[in-house]
């Protein structure tokens, strides 16, 4: 083969590369991104920003109803699910422990709504479902809690018990939709004590993953993304979560990885096999499991036991720990690499920042671990007065924390967490940032906010209204 070919074959992967580098950072396609390892490529969203005076706003706009989904980024649009109800809905956030449900809210509006990310501005919405919700949420909760995922032709986001849809991303139109029957997520001891469903989907090379831990069903399937042919199902007995399921791929296998309390564990991604099978933990298991440096990293909370596992991706079959010898320091049954009984993360999915895992607890107490070892490299807190249930997400060693109250804290990530700023968004916000191209996006109770380096002319908050958005809602 010539020279010259070489040459062009050399400059034509670059290309592909580069290509491939620019859709990474301009993208974040599911919950925390790719992988949930919570991390954006390319420049840092500002250090410092201001909602009243628009310093550092790109834009602001309204968003109808309730709901703690994400955003998520693909291309020129972001996407965001809500759902609208005839009035205004109740939200109690704090640290409380009441499991007392709202009461019937009457009829709800399921709606995803695209944006352009430029200008703020609504491409479209689509209405998946109108009717009264087949069960209630807890008041820190939502009727649209679990966030979409997209491959950036299509976008897909799940309901619950109203049903799994899926749109094209160019215009909004329906490809195809799904309804697996009543999908109730509480306490598993306490009938009544309903939460809302939050379960958000995972995407990977065209197959579509539901994990749907609830108190009267529990299952994860695989789907074909582009049709919703089923590929696999398997069911779980399990109590319910409102976690993601993780993606893995590997040189020897290929791994569905998820959170739960009778079964965390490792599904095949290709025929749905069990691979490997933890039990025991918290039993309200809501963070997301990711991997870094090659170990993957699951926590959970409530009971007897909050542990934070770091797991060997080769892991097999039934893993049984003794959580008395743990506590005592002994060494991890087969297939794990270390354990810690205590201090998990009840809401808040970790991240891992040049070999340290970070655990921040709902209450703002936060540990930092080295991640190969597991040894405690410190305990702080990083707020005394605020609640804590979005997850964290970075930029190189720049860490974005965001309290219940709106209060955003920005860190540096080494051995303790240094606080360099913290910004006020002015309201609520339980749902987890996206980040893209420099620009992070934070859903509040009732906006969408984006915060970059240049703020636009004319802020968007000044030309998109509710009136405006609910006119763009098919």
């Amino acid at each position: 083969m010539g020279t010259r070919v070489l040459r062009r074959i050399g400059v034509c992967g670059l290309g592909l590369l580069l290509a491939a580098v620019a859709v990474a950072e301009s993208s974040w396609p599911q919950f925390r991104g790719h992988g949930a390892r919570g991390h954006a490529d390319g420049p840092p969203p500002p250090l410092t920003w201001d909602v009243e005076s628009g310093e550092n706003i790109r834009w602001s706009v309204p968003i109808p109803g309730l709901g703690h989904a994400s955003p998520i980024v693909a291309g020129s649009k972001i996407f965001i699910a809500t759902a609208i109800g005839k009035g205004a809905a109740e939200l109690k956030t704090g640290l409380y422990g009441s499991p007392k449900p709202v009461d019937d809210e009457g009829e709800q509006q399921w709606v995803l709504l695209a944006l352009d990310r430029a200008t703020g501005q609504i491409a479209w919405g689509k209405t998946a479902v109108t009717a009264s919700p087949a069960s209630k949420r807890h008041p820190k909760s939502s009727h649209a809690n679990s966030t979409p995922v997209t491959d950036g032709e299509r976008v897909c986001v799940f309901y619950g018990t109203p049903g799994l849809f899926c749109y094209r991303v160019a215009d909004g139109v329906q490809l195809w939709s799904k309804e697996f029957g009543l999908l109730s997520a509480g306490s598993y001891n306490l009938r009544a004590a309903e939460w809302g469903f939050g379960n958000s989907l995972s995407l990977h090379d065209g197959v579509l993953l539901v994990q749907a831990d609830t108190q009267e069903l529990g299952f994860i399937a695989a789907f074909d993304v582009t049709d919703g042919r089923q590929l696999w199902r398997r069911e779980r007995d399990d109590v319910s979560t409102w976690s993601t399921p993780t993606v893995h791929v590997g040189a020897e296998r290929s791994q569905v990885i998820v959170n739960g309390f009778r079964h965390i564990g490792g599904y095949d991604l290709r025929t749905g096999d069990p691979l490997w099978k933890l039990r025991g933990g918290g039993d309200v298991p809501v963070p997301t499991p990711f991997v870094a440096d090659d170990l993957i990293f699951i926590t959970n909370s409530h009971g007897l036991v909050s542990p934070t596992y770091a797991i060997e991706l080769d892991a097999e079959g039934e893993i049984v720990p003794d959580y008395n010898a743990l506590g005592r320091g002994e060494a991890p049954p087969k297939g794990i690499r270390w354990a810690k009984t205590k201090g998990g993360g009840y809401m808040v999915t970790p991240i891992v920042v040049d070999g340290r895992l970070y655990v921040l607890r709902n209450n703002g107490i936060f540990t930092v671990y080295d991640t190969r070892s597991g040894t405690e490299l410190h305990q702080g807190r990083l707020s005394g007065s605020h609640a804590f249930t979005a997850s964290p997400v970075a930029v190189g060693k720049r860490v974005y924390f965001t309290a219940e109250s709106g209060e955003v804290f920005v860190v540096e990530a080494g051995e303790t967490l240094e606080i360099l700023a913290r910004n006020p968004l002015g309201i609520q916000t339980l749902s987890t940032p996206a980040i893209a191209d420099g620009t992070i996006y934070f859903r509040t109770r009732d906006s969408l906010i984006a915060v970059g380096e240049t703020a636009s002319e004319t802020a968007a908050s000044e030309m998109v209204t509710t009136e405006a958005v609910a006119t763009s809602i098919d």
